[in-house]
């Protein structure tokens, strides 16, 4: 096989096949006597493999996955499987989270997200009674960005408006839920970027879609993978 035929099934050009090879995700090709490469069916195997561990992993971790295997490292490539299937069902969970935390609010007659000219302000003192936490427990949230309370000119002091109440209340049940800080400071912005209950709503299903569409790809990929492991296995006995 030329590079022209592998780069024609997948429509992308023979000299992103060459890269590919020369970045180590596809095993070496043969050379004839005048120095073109010659491709069998293991490598076009292995780029069905690794264009598909690209929908379904990324860039970065179909290549580690790639030149893990092509260079005898099996254990070390699962492992980078084993690592994006782990973060796709955390972010299932995160989702789950979310969508609960926002029926919980809107079930309180909460307005997520609201305007920033609504209603009252509370201190942080109120807003740590309203919650059952402590003012320093606000503070640590601030300070991870979860929190953006604005400050009273005159003297300085946090002022927490329906929106930034909003936010707490959901930090609050995802923190109960064992979320690290870091993670919901993500998730607060994704909720607080989305504008209104309507596109907040169009955002978890967008991202339940994403979600889903990931790991069809990750059953594809796993099944490319395997039919490389397998042909790659075949030739290596046979060339023994």
């Amino acid at each position: 096989m030329r590079p022209t035929d592998l780069a024609r099934e997948h429509g992308i050009s023979t000299q992103a096949v060459r890269n590919y090879e020369q970045d180590g995700c596809l095993p070496a090709a043969e050379r004839t006597p005048s120095g073109y490469r010659v491709y069998t069916g293991v490598h076009a195997a292995a780029l069905r493999a690794y264009l598909s561990l690209i929908a379904a992993h990324g860039h970065a971790d179909a290549g580690r996955i790639m030149r893990a295997v092509n260079t005898g490292r099996l254990d070390e490539a699962l492992a980078v499987v084993d690592e994006g299937h782990r973060r796709s069902l955390r972010d299932r969970a995160t989702l789950d989270a979310v969508r609960e935390a926002v029926d919980h609010l809107l079930e309180r007659g909460g307005t997520p997200p609201a305007r920033s000219g609504d209603g009252a302000v509370r201190t942080i003192g109120a807003l740590a009674r309203r919650l059952e936490v402590t003012p320093a427990t606000l503070r640590n949230w601030e300070e991870a960005g979860i929190l953006v309370p604005a400050r009273e000119p005159a003297t300085g002091y946090r002022v927490f408006r329906p929106h930034d109440v909003r936010d707490a209340e959901l930090a609050h049940l995802l923190r109960r839920g064992g979320y690290p800080l870091e993670h919901i400071a993500v998730v607060v912005d994704q909720v607080r970027a989305a504008g209104d209950t309507e596109a907040l709503a169009e955002a978890l299903e967008d991202w339940r879609a994403r979600l889903t569409a990931r790991g069809v790809a990750m059953l594809g990929a796993a099944a490319h993978l395997g039919d490389y492991l397998e042909l790659a296995g075949a030739a290596g006995a046979k060339g023994g």
